[in-house]
C-alpha cells in the first residue's frame, strides 16, 4: 500500500509508526518501505502541486509492487457546512483547473467553437474535461471525474464509525468543535492554493465539491492509468477564504496529522 502526502509536516506522524523502516532514494526521492498496523506499506511525499504528485506517484509505481495508493493529508474546505478539523473522503475526483481562458464579447465569455464546457464558468475561466484536444483529434475520449475504489471506500466508512478523533493539538490549542469524518461527495485537484471565498462557493455548486488541494486528482489519474485502487482521506486545514479572519493553514497542521494517521490506521484495520 502506498501511503502519500504531499509534504514533510503532514507525513511526520506516520513516518514515525511506522515498524522496521527502510529507506530507498531514487532520484533524489525518498521512499520508507515498513508496516503500518502490520500492513505492508510504502511512505512518501508526492511534493506540492499536480507535476510533484503526478511524477513521484509514477516513480513509485515503477520501482516498487504497489497494489493500491492512499493520499493523506490536509486541504481547503469547499462545503459550508464543514470545519476546520473534519476529515473529508470524496467519493471521485476531478481537476477543475484544467480550463480555457475566453476572451470577453458582448455576450460575456465565449469559448472558441472547437470546445466546449460541461460546468459554469468562473468568469473568463471555464473548467475542460481531461484530455479534451486528444478526443478533439480522435486520439482518445476526454472525461472530468475519477472515482476511487469501492471496496476502499466501504473500509473508510467502517473506519469513520469507530474512529476518535481528537480536537486539541500538541500545544494546547483547541477546536470549537469535534472534528468528524464526511464520506461523499467530490474532491478537485487544481494549480493554485485557493483563499478566495467567491472562488470557493463556485466551486462547491459547480463540482459538488467538498474539498480543494493541488495533489489528489493528479494521483488519481495515475492510480488508474495503471489499474492501481486509490483513497484519499484530506484534513480541513483551512475554509479555501471562507473564513470570517485570516486563512488558518499553519495552525492546526499537527492535530490534522495526528488525526489522519489515526483514521489510516484504522482503515487499514477494516481493510483487511
Amino acid at each position: 500500500m502506498a501511503l502519500i502526502s504531499a509534504f514533510e509536516p503532514e507525513i511526520a506522524v506516520l513516518r514515525n509508526r511506522l515498524v522496521n523502516p527502510k529507506i530507498h532514494q531514487i532520484i533524489g526521492r525518498e521512499f520508507v518501505a515498513g508496516e503500518l498496523s502490520g500492513t505492508p506499506v510504502l511512505l512518501f511525499s508526492s511534493g506540492v502541486s499536480m507535476v510533484n504528485a503526478a511524477m513521484t506517484t509514477q516513480l513509485a509505481l515503477v520501482h516498487f509492487d504497489i497494489e493500491g495508493i492512499v493520499v493523506s493529508g490536509v486541504a481547503g474546505g469547499a462545503d459550508p457546512a464543514l470545519s476546520i478539523g473534519d476529515i473529508v473522503v470524496p467519493t471521485k475526483w476531478g481537476q477543475y483547473m484544467e480550463m480555457a481562458f475566453a476572451r470577453q464579447t458582448d455576450n460575456g465569455y465565449d469559448l472558441p467553437p472547437f470546445l466546449s464546457s460541461d460546468f459554469p464558468n468562473f468568469g473568463m475561466m471555464h473548467t475542460l474535461n481531461i484530455g479534451v484536444f486528444e478526443e478533439l483529434s480522435g486520439q482518445g475520449k476526454s472525461r472530468f471525474w475519477f472515482p476511487v475504489d469501492s471496496n476502499y471506500l466501504a473500509a473508510a466508512k467502517r473506519a469513520a464509525k469507530t474512529v476518535k478523533l481528537a480536537n486539541t493539538d500538541v500545544e494546547g490549542r483547541e477546536l470549537n468543535h469535534k472534528p468528524a469524518v464526511h464520506i461523499g461527495g467530490g474532491g478537485v485537484t487544481g494549480t493554485a492554493f485557493v483563499d478566495n471565498k467567491d472562488f470557493r462557493k463556485w466551486a462547491h455548486s459547480t463540482f459538488d465539491a467538498r474539498v480543494l488541494d493541488m495533489e489528489t486528482g493528479a494521483i488519481a489519474q495515475v492510480a488508474e492509468a495503471n489499474g492501481v485502487s486509490f483513497l484519499a482521506f484530506r484534513a480541513l486545514s483551512d475554509l479555501a477564504g471562507g473564513e470570517s479572519g485570516d486563512n488558518q493553514f499553519d495552525i492546526f497542521m499537527s492535530l490534522a496529522g495526528g488525526n489522519l494517521a489515526d483514521l489510516l490506521e484504522t482503515f487499514l484495520n477494516e481493510l483487511k
